[in-house]
Formats: structure tokens, C-alpha cells, sequence
């Protein structure tokens, strides 16, 4: 069963999220919150393995509820899913950073909206290659922050290997045919360099990949 908590201050909208999940057998809404503040509290009452979190919300807002629920190690298991209006912007890239999993746009179809809460709760990526490129493209305006202390010493060269071909946006089906590995061991590898560099998902991979300089952004 996948537990979800859903975290906005629009009532309507998360009546209709909530309409959608509770029509599957495998999901169970946990929790409603309308605001960060209560949004927290709940996580930590229920521990749920979704957390969606509307970004622009009184009191506390997504970007620092989803800030404080990366930091809390009894919170470690909770997938952070933004919830946006806009797109791809500011306050999405800030959340990534913050510790999101990914994010859904709020007028996403209800069969993608589904797909895309059983994806992050198996805990694979839930960044779209377009919106890989969108991360990579935010780091092409700004200097790279090498030597920030990532751990990046720590991988093997393969694992190196696997995180830079995660930062341009590759699949693990890619990235095992790039390295003529099978998916079970690229994804092995991404996993291990995750624990390593503890990184909480791809999103994070991918930041902590340009903020170190194992890669740089095309046109540099």
C-alpha cells in the first residue's frame, strides 16, 4: 500500500487529488494539510511514502517544508513530490535543491498523475529527460562551485562514470547501454553513488554532479 500525504492550501484541489487516489486499491491517502506547517506535523505523525507538496502555502512554505522534512532522519523514507502551477521554474529548481524527488504540474493528466505517484514511490527518478536538460540548462548562467567537499572521492570510476551519465539526462536503460552493463547494474551503480554521496534521489545526483565539476554544462 502506498501511503500518501497530500500537502496545498487550494481545498478543491486536494479534494480532487484525493477523489483520484482513493479510487485505487494501492494507494491510501494518509493525510490532508493546508499549509507546511500542518504539512510536517502530519508527515511526522504518519511517515507516508509520498509527501505532495504545493510549493506557495502560508506559514511554512513547500520549498521549506520540503527543506525540513530532507533533514529529518526519521523522515528518510518520505519522496517529496512538488506540486506547481508554472512549470519549470524558480521555485521548482529551489525545491529540488531543498531534497524534492521531482515534481508534477497541477493540470497533469489524472492516468499521469497516478503513474507518477507509483513511480516515486518505488523510489526510481521522477525528472522527465526534458526536465534533466531544464537542471542542466540552470547551471549554464552560473559558475560551477567546484571542490564543495561532495564526497565524489569516495566512487569507483564506474559509479563516476554512471553519475556524469545521469547529469546529461540519460535513462538507466542509456546509461547501461553507454557502459555495456544491464540496467540492474547501472542502476546498482547510481544507487551505491547515491548512498555514497547521500544524495536522496536522481535530482539530487544530478545538482551535486555540476555543483562539483564532475560535469560542466555545455557551452562552458
Amino acid at each position: 500500500m502506498i501511503r500518501v500525504l497530500l500537502v496545498d492550501d487550494q481545498r478543491l484541489l486536494r479534494s480532487g487529488f484525493r477523489a483520484l487516489l482513493d479510487l485505487e486499491d494501492d494507494i491510501e491517502v494518509v493525510g490532508e494539510a493546508g499549509d507546511g506547517l500542518e504539512g510536517l506535523a502530519l508527515a511526522r505523525e504518519h511517515v507516508p511514502d509520498i509527501a505532495l507538496i504545493d510549493i506557495q502555502m502560508p506559514v511554512v512554505d513547500g520549498i521549506e517544508a520540503t527543506r525540513r522534512i530532507a533533514a529529518d532522519s526519521a523522515l528518510a523514507g518520505v519522496h517529496v513530490v512538488i506540486l506547481t502551477n508554472y512549470g519549470f521554474d524558480e521555485y521548482v529548481f529551489e525545491a529540488l535543491r531543498a531534497g524534492a524527488a521531482g515534481f508534477l504540474v497541477k493540470d497533469i493528466l489524472p492516468e499521469d498523475f497516478l503513474h507518477a505517484v507509483r513511480v516515486a514511490a518505488r523510489g526510481d527518478a521522477l525528472l522527465a529527460p526534458s526536465i534533466t536538460r531544464k537542471l542542466i540548462n540552470r547551471y549554464v548562467n552560473q559558475p560551477l562551485r567546484t571542490g564543495t567537499g561532495t564526497g565524489l572521492e569516495e566512487l569507483t570510476n564506474r559509479e563516476r562514470e554512471a553519475v556524469a551519465l545521469v547529469a546529461q539526462g540519460l535513462s538507466n536503460d542509456q546509461i547501461a547501454n553507454h557502459m555495456v552493463i544491464s540496467p540492474l547494474t547501472a542502476k546498482t551503480h547510481i544507487n551505491r553513488a547515491m548512498a555514497k554521496l547521500h544524495a536522496r534521489d536522481r535530482a539530487q545526483l544530478v545538482i551535486l554532479a555540476y555543483e562539483s565539476g564532475l560535469v560542466a554544462p555545455r557551452g562552458r
